[in-house]
């Protein structure tokens, strides 16, 4: 059976709120970044809808945001024809956990915990992602965990991992500048695998950016399949 991702990325890393206004649902996303902003189709839907799904993301002090899956071509279609340019096409990596879970991680290199440690907060400053996106965190129901990743004794990178309906999700890995391209992030993201594994999940997953050419090399690197795009509609 295919997952639905919509659904699996709403829940490891979900909106401040979500709104269901007619074919459309919206998300307030409180500075969170795109994810939790975009405005998405969930049925038929006129040009009345796409003006009335705008104007709800306008009162939210949001910008005209919408993600467009697989399937949504005839909104993508309508979207272009108003000027709205396409942002961030994101591809979803999946494999089983068991794939990632046959070799044993070197002691002391990745610990998972929940609530963050400072550190872990600082790395993910470093790259960008802050009080708003931390917030987005917090806000993740099911299991969860953060990846505090160590090199040499010393702090390297930070993660989070979420599970919804049975999907493991990895948000937010980020590596250090001065630790990259020592194997860290593979480790990280088996890791992930372990802690998905212990806590019911059956999928290991995570998504990026399709101009993130490391993060796919990582990804394809681990043997882990792509299974699904998807990408944003911005009104400049």
């Amino acid at each position: 059976m295919s997952k639905d991702w919509s659904k699996i990325v709403d829940g490891t890393w979900p909106a401040a709120e979500f709104i269901q206004d007619g074919p459309f649902r919206l998300r307030r996303g409180q500075g969170g970044g795109s994810r939790v902003s975009a405005a998405s189709r969930i049925g038929a839907f006129s040009e009345a809808d796409i003006d009335a799904a705008e104007q709800v993301m306008l009162g939210m002090g949001q910008k005209r945001l919408f993600c467009v899956w697989p399937g949504d071509e005839a909104l993508d279609e309508q979207l272009a024809n108003r000027g709205y340019e396409v942002l961030d096409p994101v591809n979803i990596y999946s494999c089983p956990v068991e794939h990632l879970t046959d070799v044993p991680i070197p002691r002391v290199t990745v610990f998972t915990l929940w609530e963050p440690l400072a550190i872990m907060r600082e790395i993910w400053a470093r790259g960008g992602i802050g009080p708003a996106r931390l917030a987005v965190m917090d806000r993740a129901t099911g299991p969860k965990t953060g990846l505090l990743v160590r090199h040499m004794d010393q702090p390297a990178g930070t993660g989070f991992v979420a599970a919804q309906d049975g999907v493991a999700m990895v948000h937010a890995l980020e590596i250090l500048s001065d630790h990259r391209r020592q194997g860290l992030g593979k480790w990280a993201m088996r890791a992930a695998a372990f802690w998905a594994l212990e806590n019911g999940a059956k999928t290991l997953s995570v998504i990026c950016t399709q101009e993130n050419v490391g993060a796919n090399g990582l990804y394809s690197s681990l043997g882990m399949e792509l299974v699904g795009t998807y990408h944003y509609r911005l009104q400049v």
